[in-house]
């Protein structure tokens, strides 16, 4: 079994990635003294005292009496004898004092809330978040549905979610769908699952999304009162399957929301069972082939889009959109011929002057990445790519066109269409004044044409400062996480005369909602602030509209919602001068939840937030994904209230998702900013 097998089995079992790591260097190395540990580590003997400690107190590592100590591993087999008696003997003790704990519970007098509200939790841990799913399933009286990769189910299945609905007491009556991806790589693995559902008393139904459409997050949704959906990390050390992280919620709007689109998902999806007969036969459908050299490929492509007579309309990748771009000519061809081109690809710092370019000629829109490369010309032929090379990887032209999906069926061409049409509604068309905020890469002192600065400047009432360039030239990204490993309890503020500071991590995200949503451009400034901040932790954030102003159009703080009932009087105070000012909300903690997960930054409300009149944002979430290389950032900005903000941090470009579930929609923001490392020190007027 290799190391990280190991690793991910003791994470299995309860322990946290660094006391796994401790426990393999100790039984792989034999007795050690801890600075050759901490040295194997590299990680400081402050650190792994405690890590030590705590392993010492499980008796899973011992040490000798001399000095310094050595200290050893207790064999592995040793280890999993102690957990599985310890788990067991848990499990004896709750089965023991079961009778006991309920009738102490059902003594207790409880007020009945006849309006509970909406709630939302977030778990993490494997064992946490199938443990839910399973009282999920147990607690399901009509349908349970849920979207889950291949993976996924074969995971349920080891923690005995299956065993869980195969076995309910009303599975004759109750309906489980479910919608996942199948392919060539994974149809066994799928078959064997399927294999196991019982053939009468229980009603299975399973669907495949048809191409052209991404499969949802993670979710599972249970007679529409209650879902969880899960945050998948893509990035870090120890971005493994066990730091599952779900969301859970009952807010109704929000189970509706996600509901609707389960539905709207599951009409646009093929049956598995004819899914899986086209995967085993590669046959997808009539007229429909794989062409597998990349040449003959490219060829067949070109010559087709050179014939075009009316329309073309792709899904490409941030590649793809600098690879349209060297095609200028024939671009400005089609636009001759009146040939419509409408192009949707992640538009970000690396493309976007191509993208200024392209928009003279034919319409292009932004799209989060994700996406299948997809091509309709005329709604006569398809054509679908694998996924596009990954950031490090140049463009190459011929690997992309490798086995590549093609296909003239009309009947697959025209739901393909109609696919392609819905997403091309819902993405974000780049206006100029957009693209110009999308920024691009500079140098540290450029401090001007960053996104995040330019996002700032574009703030009603704040009076931007340039002043920090200088430091910026000094500052690094490990100079700010120095501070944050050193922060301690930043003093809470005795008067207003008091400085007060942030440590958090931040996202800016611009979202510009088709105009049936009746809401306006919005920009939003979302904190996840630490413990050691003045006011301790908090969540909070600001929504700022696009509106007009008797200086034109700008951002104006609208909204403020913070869970922190202690720094409600300063935001108050801070935003003195502005509209929000009179909108500044106190929420409870589980009615908006932010999170950070690797690159990930979410954050979900289930209160209605009054903006400025008329307008209402409903229960939604954003999602904001950061890219590309960090960035370290610092800035001053002054508030009509005369309090001045001084920022540094670390950070990400970032695509924005914004999910509005009562309406259905799920589109991309135009603009975001991800910063992971940020330290906001406000200085009074």
């Amino acid at each position: 079994m290799s190391q990280e097998k190991i690793l991910n089995a003791l994470v299995k079992l309860g322990f946290t990635q660094w006391d796994a790591k401790v426990y393999i260097i100790l039984a792989k190395r034999g007795p050690m003294k801890a600075k050759d540990a901490s040295k194997a580590l590299k990680i400081s003997k402050q650190r792994l005292y405690p890590l030590i400690k705590n392993l010492q107190s499980k008796g899973i590592v011992n040490s000798t009496l001399e000095r310094p100590a050595r200290f050893s591993a207790v064999p592995f087999e040793k280890v999993l004898d102690l957990f599985v008696k310890a788990k067991m003997a848990q499990a004896q003790r709750i089965k023991r004092n079961r009778a006991e704990l309920l009738s102490d519970w059902q003594s207790i007098a409880i007020a009945e809330n006849k309006e509970p509200s909406a709630k939302f939790t977030v778990i993490k841990g494997r064992s946490y978040v199938y443990s839910k799913i399973q009282q999920m399933i147990e607690d399901t009286k009509n349908q349970l549905s849920f979207v889950a990769t291949v993976p996924s189910l074969a995971r349920a299945d080891e923690f005995g979610l299956f065993d869980a609905a195969f076995n309910h007491p009303l599975k004759s009556k109750l309906l489980f769908r479910f919608l996942t991806e199948v392919s060539a790589q994974n149809v066994n693995a799928f078959k064997t699952l399927l294999n196991k559902t019982p053939k009468t008393d229980f009603v299975l139904e399973g669907r495949v999304p048809d191409l052209g459409f991404k499969l949802c997050p993670r979710m599972v949704i249970r007679d529409a009162e209650e879902t969880v959906f899960f945050i998948d990390s893509k990035d870090g050390e120890f971005a493994i399957e066990q730091d599952d992280l779900c969301l859970w919620t009952n807010c109704s709007s929000l189970v509706h929301g996600f509901q609707t689109m389960f539905e709207d998902l599951w009409s646009n999806s093929t049956d598995i069972e004819r899914k899986i007969a086209e995967v085993e036969t590669g046959k997808p459908a009539p007229k429909t082939h794989i062409i597998r050299d990349a040449e003959t490929a490219y060829r067949k492509y070109h010559a087709i889009i050179r014939a075009a007579k009316n329309e073309i309309i792709m899904i490409t990748s941030s590649k793809g959109l600098i690879a349209c771009g060297k095609s200028m000519s024939l671009v400005s061809e089609w636009s001759k011929r009146h040939v419509s081109l409408k192009i949707m690809a992640p538009i970000i710092s690396e493309n976007i002057e191509i993208a200024q370019r392209l928009i003279k000629y034919c319409e292009v829109k932004h799209i989060p990445e994700g996406y299948l490369g997809t091509t309709i010309v005329d709604g006569q032929h398809l054509f679908q790519f694998k996924n596009p090379p990954h950031e490090e990887e140049k463009l190459q032209v011929m690997p992309y066109f490798k086995n590549t999906f093609y296909t003239s069926d009309s009947e697959y061409v025209n739901k393909t269409k109609i696919m392609l049409d819905a997403i091309w509604r819902t993405a974000a068309a780049p206006s100029a004044s957009t693209l110009k905020y999308l920024g691009r890469h500079s140098s540290a002192t450029s401090i001007t044409d960053r996104t995040v600065f330019r996002t700032v400047k574009k703030i009603n009432g704040l009076r931007f400062v340039e002043e920090e360039s200088q430091l910026l030239e000094k500052l690094t990204e490990k100079d700010v996480l120095n501070k944050f490993i050193k922060a301690t309890k930043y003093p809470s503020p005795t008067s207003p005369k008091d400085i007060v500071r942030f440590y958090s991590s931040n996202a800016q995200a611009i979202i510009r909602p088709p105009t049936y949503l009746n809401l306006p451009d919005m920009l939003f400034h979302i904190f996840h602030i630490d413990k050691n901040s003045s006011f301790g932790a908090e969540d909070a954030m600001v929504i700022c509209t696009w509106l007009k102003t008797p200086k034109g159009y700008t951002y104006v703080p609208s909204a403020f919602i913070g869970d922190n009932p202690a720094s409600i009087h300063f935001w108050k105070n801070f935003f003195a001068g502005l509209p929000v000012e009179q909108n500044v909300r106190l929420v409870k903690k589980d009615e908006l939840q932010i999170r950070v997960h690797g690159n990930t930054y979410f954050t979900g409300w289930t209160v209605p937030i009054s903006l400025i009149s008329p307008f209402i944002l409903p229960p939604s979430c954003v999602l904001i994904e950061g890219y590309g290389d960090i960035k370290t950032i610092s800035y001053s900005a002054y508030n009509p209230s005369g309090h001045k903000t001084t920022t540094e941090g670390n950070g990400f470009e970032a695509f924005v998702t914004f999910i509005h579930p009562s309406s259905k929609y799920t589109g991309p923001g135009t603009d975001g900013f991800f910063g992971r490392d940020a330290i906001m020190t406000m200085y009074p007027p």
